[in-house]
């Protein structure tokens, strides 16, 4: 699987972890940064890696900020992304199964790297159930 990854500053010390681990899992990997744990806007990464994942460049994204929130706020600004921000393993399973989640966001500040190394794995090996929740999913994008 080809996976896409950006941060911002705060999720920087978590990003090679886990790009050490998807690369260990045998998936391709498009880092679309930061490199450094430099003060930046979040934006700036984000939205190439959402890009990348919207245009099929990628099969699914993974961004990392200090809450997730501005990342997973950014994410979802592109329509055919659904990032989730996840703090447990149960929430990253829930995320792909019942939302057909396309994007991990992951809160640095909040969970340990073992807890965000297992979050991305667990992300991965989950698949969307469809049934049920295909109905409400197709009802995310807004439509005029």
């Amino acid at each position: 699987m080809k996976i896409a990854i950006g941060c911002d500053h705060a999720g920087f010390p978590y990003k090679d972890s886990i790009i050490r681990q998807l690369k260990k899992q045998g998936h391709e990997v498009l880092d679309f940064g930061t490199n450094s744990t430099a003060s930046v806007d979040y934006p700036d990464f984000v939205h190439p890696t959402a890009t990348s994942v919207e245009t099929g460049k990628a099969d699914l994204g993974i961004v990392l900020c200090g809450s997730g929130n501005g990342v997973s706020m950014t994410a979802n600004k592109h329509q055919g992304i659904r990032a989730a921000v996840c703090w447990k393993v149960e929430l990253a399973a829930l995320a792909r199964q019942h939302n057909n989640a396309n994007m991990l966001a992951i809160p640095v500040r909040f969970v340990s790297k073992k807890m965000a190394l297992a979050m991305v794995k667990t992300f991965l090996e989950s698949k969307f159930e469809g049934g049920r929740h295909a109905g409400r999913v197709g009802k995310i994008a807004y439509q005029v």
